[in-house]
């Protein structure tokens, strides 16, 4: 998950998220805890979510200071390379496991 780009942001925001922290890391990954939840990620019933988890990331990065527009679209853009990346492995996994039950190699070999 790390080497994705946004990998480490997502780690940290599932542990803050876990641990039930209101981080900046927590609520953006709040923002896509269904495709997370799909990718295997996130458990249903892990952790209560934040009611409006765009409006509290932003309510947040105000709170931080600096320029909390540009923060959030930032790190919303991370957020979308990173599942955009998940979806490509879990894509190649499920291509090469389809290869190996139908007796052909993965594609990476």
């Amino acid at each position: 998950m790390e080497t994705l780009p946004g990998g480490t942001l997502v780690r940290e925001g599932l542990a803050d998220w876990v641990a039930g922290r209101r981080t900046i890391a927590g609520t953006l990954v709040q923002i896509a805890k269904h495709r997370l939840t799909r990718a295997g990620l996130v458990q249903p019933d892990l952790a209560a979510s934040v009611p409006a988890a765009e409006l509290e990331l932003y309510r947040l990065l105000r709170m931080d200071g600096g320029d909390a527009f540009s923060r959030y679209n930032s790190l919303v853009r991370e957020l979308i390379s990173f599942e955009n990346a998940l979806d490509r492995v879990n894509s190649s996994r499920a291509r090469d496991e389809n290869a190996l039950k139908s007796g052909g190699l993965p594609a990476q070999v």
